[in-house]
């Protein structure tokens, strides 16, 4: 054989061995649990043309759960994948409870990768005499049409045997099936025909259809086939997705009026709110899930368009102590609470979730915070709280960077505590001076005197202090106690900015941002309960989820002329 013959022959050898080995590299890769990490390879749900407009809510997994399971137990450290495999198998068998059937050996043959949820009307019947009849609606890809029907008739055939008379109707070419209960004859109570509980149909060969009522699975039927009624046409849902990484996994959307018809029955407030539709899109992280958020306005609503504030975490967080498992910062927070509680004034619901917390501490400290606080915090800002051990009532601490009327505003709360009675004292901590608002109080002592065989009342004077304030540098520092207190002026040696929990919870979040909302669930959430009772509600309803909560983060993306753009990450451990 020549040289240049066998040269050539071993360079073709080469180069097929290099394609081979980055082919492989690329089907490892792509079929790879963590390949989850770059999204589930669809953009948006494709039952989305199933739900309307107008719909509440909806939510879909837009991955097959068995590549989440895998990717669950690709990222658990070897200890605990027994315990993710017991958790993920009871989720399994509980979703089949009451139904008999077998995940591995009913479902997971026929199962696609898209599940869709979607509370599709707060009243499908609109009948005002049965009340608020909600339409729920959920749409599963299938990728095998003869095993999904097969799961189908085998469903069916456990209701019949269970009792239940069957009604098969064909409406606009498809199958719908619906169990219709037997009445119970009693001539001495009449009451009304049951009607009918659950309702399903294969649409086509993609996806099959559970709601809860015929009448829902004709609507979405009706919005198929008259495409201007459904989700999936709508302009403004659209444009969001745009806005929106193609790296999910899953996806909401809320409309914020019909959910909140949907919760309270009916809208109470007149007043119309600057947002309308919620639009998440879900990605999977290393270290959790990470939510980006569009929330798009009204009809007729526009924004000021604003790029994010910030490129990277305020000074003020300098302050705050790494112990603090609660903190917000950000810069305008005259600004900001102006646009929240716009936000939520419409929804009775989340205005009271927002304004309940604030009223509280109003009526605690006896002033007006949006103007006599608020007002003046037009730069940096950071608030954090801070367990006590001694006593169950946790610290606050208050830092904000001084702009104009800073000083004019901490003489007004100085003349606001002396009218409540309170002195002001100066106190000091290490190098620092400090001005304490103290209330002053008497005990009285019996004490045996020289003279006479009887005691005297001796009286105590004690003060207790009620907030305390200092400037360092820039910042205007308020504490609700000298402990507090101590501890922000020692956090420069290790602040909540260096604490590698915190900077974990950050992480997969935008650098340029306007700020963060920082929770570290497991040290505050029975603190939230207090507050919150419906999320210990949520806690029951997702335990296995909650369990493995370890810290929540919020932020800000700025705005653009019809929606605003943020993003929540859930660490999970």
């Amino acid at each position: 054989m020549k040289l240049r013959t066998f040269f050539y022959a071993l360079v073709g050898s080469v180069l097929v061995l290099l394609l081979v080995a980055v082919g492989g590299f690329f089907w490892i890769a792509a079929h790879s649990p963590l390949s989850l990490l770059q999204g589930g390879g669809q953009a948006s749900p494709a039952a989305a043309m199933f739900v309307p407009k107008q719909s509440p809510l909806m939510v879909s997994l837009l991955v097959k759960p068995d590549r989440l399971e895998s990717f669950r137990l690709a990222i658990a450290p070897q200890p605990e994948r027994r315990r993710a495999r017991t958790e993920i198998n009871q989720l399994k068998n509980s979703l089949l409870t009451s139904t008999g059937l077998d995940y591995e050996q009913d479902v997971q043959p026929w199962l696609g990768d898209e599940v869709t949820f979607a509370v599709t009307t707060p009243d499908f019947d609109r009948d005002d005499e049965n009340g608020a009849q909600v339409g729920y609606l959920v749409a599963i890809a299938t990728q095998d049409p003869e095993r999904s029907r097969e799961f189908l008739q085998l469903f069916w055939q456990k209701r019949a045997i269970a009792g239940m008379d069957l009604v098969f109707e064909q409406y606009a070419g498809v199958k719908l099936i619906y169990s219709q209960p037997s009445p119970t004859p009693n001539p001495q109570s009449p009451t009304p025909d049951p009607q009918p509980s659950l309702a399903t149909a294969v649409v086509g060969d993609r996806f099959v259809l559970f709601a809860n009522h015929p009448k829902v699975l004709r609507a979405a039927i009706n919005n198929v086939q008259a495409p201007g009624l459904s989700l999936s046409n709508s302009k403004s849902y659209q444009q969001a997705l745009q806005r929106l990484p193609d790296s999910q996994i899953g996806l909401a959307f809320v409309n914020l009026p019909q959910l909140s018809q949907w919760l309270d029955g009916e809208r109470t407030a007149e007043t119309v709110s600057p947002y309308e539709d919620l639009v998440v899109a879900l990605e999977l992280d290393r270290q959790g899930l990470l939510a980006e958020t569009a929330l798009l306005t009204s009809p007729g609503e526009k924004l000021t368009p604003a790029k994010p504030a910030l490129s990277k975490p305020v000074g003020a967080l300098d302050f705050i102590p790494a112990t603090s498992p609660l903190t917000a910062a950000g810069t305008d927070l005259q600004q900001f609470w102006k646009e929240l509680s716009n936000s939520v004034t419409a929804y009775d619901r989340l205005s009271n979730l927002v304004n309940q917390p604030l009223a509280e501490l109003q009526a605690e400290w006896g002033i007006d915070l949006p103007e006599e606080v608020f007002s003046w915090v037009k730069d940096e800002y950071a608030l954090g709280l801070l367990p006590r051990t001694d006593q169950p009532q946790p610290d606050w601490v208050f830092v904000a960077k001084k702009a104009d009327g800073a000083a004019e505003a901490v003489d007004h709360l100085n003349a606001i505590a002396q009218q409540q009675g309170l002195s002001l004292g100066t106190l000091t901590l290490g190098d620092q001076q400090t001005s304490a608002w103290t209330k002053l109080t008497t005990t009285a002592a019996n004490r045996p005197t020289r003279k006479r065989n009887r005691d005297a009342e001796a009286v105590t004077l004690s003060a207790e202090v009620q907030g305390i304030h200092t400037t360092v540098g820039n910042y205007e520092i308020f504490a609700t106690s000298v402990e507090a207190m101590n501890q922000v002026l020692q956090a420069t040696e290790n602040p909540l900015l260096n604490d590698s929990e915190f900077q974990q919870a950050i992480a997969p979040l935008a650098d340029a941002n306007d700020g963060y909302l920082y929770l570290n669930w497991q040290s505050v959430h029975e603190l939230v309960e207090q507050r919150f009772p419906i999320v210990k509600l949520a806690e029951l309803a997702g335990k296995s989820f909650f369990d493995h909560v370890r810290s929540l983060t919020v932020s800000s993306y700025g705005s653009e002329a019809n929606l605003r753009r943020g993003a929540v990450f859930v660490r999970l451990k």
